[in-house]
C-alpha cells in the first residue's frame, strides 16, 4: 500500500503517526515561501489603517480601509476560481504558485510613492490578484505531496510558517521604526494619521520587497511538480467523466459552510482600528497587538491540525468557530483595554485550529481531479464573503454601535456550526477520499 505520490505507507502516513514524513518536499518548502512572504506583507500591512489615515480626507480613513480590503479580497476570490480550474485542466500546480508570488512581490514597492488613498487601493488588489492566483494550486500541490491520513498536519504546518511570518513582520517593522524614531515616539499615542511620519512608512514599505523577493526565489527553485498524483489522477477520476467536473453537492453543503462563517468575520485590521479608535493607540502599541493575535494564530495550530487527523476536521473546526464566537461575544462587552486585548488573543486560537482542518475537509471532500477546482471555489467563496463581512461590520460599528458588529459575527458563526453539522461528513468518509 502506498500514499500519496506513491511512496510507502509508514508511521507519519497514519493519523496516530509523527511529523517527520509531513515536514519535508513540498510541504515544507511551500511553508518556507509561505513564512518570508508574510514577513513582507506583514511588514506594511497592520500600518496601512496609519497610512491611510495620512492619506485620506479627514473622516473617510475607515471607509477607505473598508474598501481597500474588500476590493481587494473581491477581486482575489474571482481570481480563485480561473486559478483553480487552471491547473486542474494543465496538470500543473507551481506556475501559477510561482507567478501568484512574483505578482504579490512586485506589488509592495510601489506603495512607497503611493500619493492617495486609492492608489493604495489598486496597489493592495494587485498583491491580492498574486493571492488569488497561488492558492488554489498550492493547497492542492499540498494535498498532492502527503497522504491523506495527514493532509491537516501538512496543511497545519504550512499555515503555522504562515502566521510565523506574520509574527515576524510587525517584529521587524517595530525594530527598524523604532531605530528610525526612537523609542519614545513609538510608543506615542495620538490620533491615527500623527502616529508615524508618511516618509518613514514609504521608507518602511520600499524595505518589505525584499523577502518578498526571497520567496519568488524559494518557489522557483525548491518547489516540485507531483507528476505521479498528476497521473493517478487522470486514471481515476478524470474531469470529463461522471458529472462533468461539477463539484458533489456534499463539497458545496461544506463550501456554503465555511462560507456563512466567513460572512461573520471581517476583516482583522478592524480589532486594530477598534482598539487604535477606543485608546488611542501608538504605532508600538498597533504593531504589539498585532504580533499578539499571530502568536495566539500559532499556538494551538500544529496540535490543531494533529487533533483534526485523529478525529476528523468537523470537530475540530467546529471546536474552533466556538472559540471564535466566545471572542466575538467578548470584544463585544468588553470595555478595558486589558480585557480587549485578552479577547484578541482568544480570537486568534480560533485561527489554529481551523484552518488547517478547513483544508483538509475540502480536499477529503473533493474527488482529486476536482482538488484545484474544489480549491479554487473555498478560497473565492470565502474571499468573496469579506466584502460583505467587512461593509456589515463597519456599518453596524458606525451607525449600530460597536457591540452589534461583533454580536453579530458571533451569530453568524453560531449559524454555520449548525449547517456544517448536517454538510460534513462523518471520520471514515473523511479519511476515505483519495
Amino acid at each position: 500500500m502506498s500514499a500519496s505520490g506513491g511512496r510507502p505507507v509508514g508511521p507519519a502516513d497514519r493519523p496516530g503517526g509523527g511529523w517527520r514524513g509531513v515536514v519535508r518536499g513540498n510541504v515544507l518548502a511551500l511553508g518556507l515561501v509561505s513564512l518570508l512572504n508574510d514577513v513582507s506583507s506583514e511588514m506594511l500591512y497592520p500600518l496601512l489603517p496609519l497610512f491611510l489615515a495620512g492619506l485620506a480626507a479627514p473622516g473617510s480613513a475607515a471607509i477607505a480601509l473598508g474598501a481597500m480590503d474588500g476590493i481587494a479580497d473581491t477581486v482575489a476570490a474571482l481570481v480563485k476560481i480561473w486559478s483553480g480550474r487552471a491547473s486542474d485542466r494543465a496538470r500543473r500546480r507551481k506556475p501559477l504558485t510561482v507567478a501568484g508570488y512574483a505578482l504579490s512581490a512586485l506589488a509592495r514597492p510601489p506603495l512607497a510613492l503611493a500619493a492617495a488613498a486609492w492608489h493604495v487601493i489598486v496597489l493592495r488588489a494587485v498583491d491580492r490578484v498574486g493571492k488569488g492566483m497561488r492558492g488554489a494550486p498550492r493547497d492542492a500541490l499540498i494535498a498532492e505531496s502527503v497522504a491523506p491520513a495527514v493532509r491537516a498536519r501538512a496543511y497545519a504546518f504550512h499555515r503555522a510558517l504562515d502566521h510565523l511570518g506574520a509574527l515576524s513582520g510587525p517584529v521587524l517593522a517595530a525594530v527598524v521604526l523604532g531605530g528610525w524614531l526612537g523609542a519614545d515616539a513609538l510608543w506615542r499615542h495620538g490620533a491615527a494619521a500623527d502616529v508615524v511620519p508618511l516618509p518613514v512608512l514609504r521608507r518602511l514599505f520600499g524595505l518589505a520587497a525584499i523577502p518578498a523577493l526571497a520567496a519568488v526565489l524559494v518557489a522557483l527553485l525548491a518547489v516540485r511538480e507531483r507528476p505521479d498524483a498528476r497521473r493517478g489522477e487522470a486514471r481515476c477520476d478524470p474531469p470529463a467523466s461522471g458529472q462533468g467536473g461539477r463539484l458533489p453537492p456534499r463539497l458545496r453543503l461544506v463550501l456554503a459552510a465555511l462560507t456563512l462563517f466567513a460572512l461573520g468575520n471581517s476583516t482583522d485590521l478592524f480589532l486594530l482600528f477598534d482598539a487604535q479608535a477606543r485608546f488611542g493607540l501608538g504605532a508600538g502599541h498597533v504593531l504589539g497587538l498585532w504580533v499578539l493575535l499571530h502568536v495566539a494564530k500559532i499556538l494551538p495550530g500544529l496540535p490543531g491540525g494533529h487533533a483534526a487527523d485523529r478525529l476528523g476536521p468537523r470537530r475540530v473546526i467546529l471546536a474552533g468557530w466556538a472559540v471564535y464566537a466566545l471572542a466575538y461575544a467578548g470584544l463585544a462587552l468588553s470595555r478595558g483595554p486589558v480585557a480587549t486585548v485578552a479577547w484578541i488573543a482568544v480570537y486568534g486560537l480560533h485561527y489554529g485550529l481551523v484552518e488547517g482542518a478547513e483544508r483538509a475537509l475540502v480536499a477529503s471532500a473533493a474527488p482529486a481531479a476536482l482538488r484545484g477546482r474544489a480549491f479554487g471555489w473555498f478560497h473565492a467563496l470565502t474571499g468573496l464573503a469579506l466584502l460583505p463581512a467587512s461593509l456589515l461590520f463597519g456599518v453596524l460599528w458606525a451607525h449600530v454601535g460597536r457591540e452589534a458588529a461583533f454580536l453579530a459575527g458571533a451569530a453568524l458563526a453560531a449559524a454555520a456550526a449548525a449547517l456544517l453539522v448536517v454538510a460534513a461528513p462523518g471520520r471514515r468518509a473523511e479519511q476515505a477520499a483519495p
